[in-house]
């Protein structure tokens, strides 16, 4: 397993989980009033609350996470929020999500992808794309490098090269890149949402 596995399990772990809010990000509470239900993933769903907010909007939605705590707590919270019968979770790797198959109508990932390397965010695009129907949603969020900050083989430092850009529009059409910034554990950073459209 990997340092970034180890790392974030430890939070589980500890209970130490800045990212657990009772509400998902506004950007996906706008697309859940937004878009008709249909058919979503998320990936990177922690504990799970953007999957509770999707499916009580109508929404069938399956959740993916790589660490174990991560799931079962989402599981319990979608137990007692009473939408099993609209959630399922795995715990997988967003890199190789082979054991699934589309169409999803929305993909979201509200900070996993920005923890890959370049190689393991190719392989992450190609999942993405290979599970939105044509013309479906992926909406990303990633923390960006910033350049006071040591490199780092990370998208945040990718995003910044031609080469993963490059990749980004070889698989998906961009609709909006949105700026901002983000505070994490009392740490200010840049960020930004993506919004990818499947072609």
């Amino acid at each position: 397993m990997t340092d970034r596995f180890h790392r974030i399990r430890e939070r589980y772990l500890t209970g130490e989980i800045p990212w657990d809010h009772p509400e998902p990000p506004p950007e996906i509470i706008a697309l859940s009033q937004e878009l008709p239900p249909g058919r979503a993933i998320d990936l990177g769903c922690g504990t799970g609350r953007a999957c509770i907010w999707l499916a009580r909007a109508g929404w069938q939605v399956d959740g993916i996470d790589f660490v174990p705590e991560a799931i079962a707590i989402a599981q319990e919270r979608v137990n007692n929020a009473g939408v099993t019968d609209r959630v399922r979770l795995y715990v997988a790797d967003a890199a190789n999500l082979s054991f699934l198959s589309g169409p999803y109508d929305l993909a979201i990932d509200v900070g996993c992808g920005h923890g890959f390397s370049e190689v393991e965010l190719k392989a992450y695009l190609d999942e993405v794309c290979r599970l939105l129907r044509p013309g479906g949603l992926f909406a990303f969020f990633a923390h960006l490098r910033d350049s006071n900050q040591p490199h780092r083989e990370t998208l945040r430092s990718s995003l910044e090269q031609s080469l993963l850009m490059e990749e980004i529009r070889r698989r998906f059409t961009v609709e909006q890149f949105v700026p901002g910034e983000t505070v994490v554990m009392g740490q200010r950073g840049p960020s930004a949402w993506i919004y990818l459209r499947r072609p």
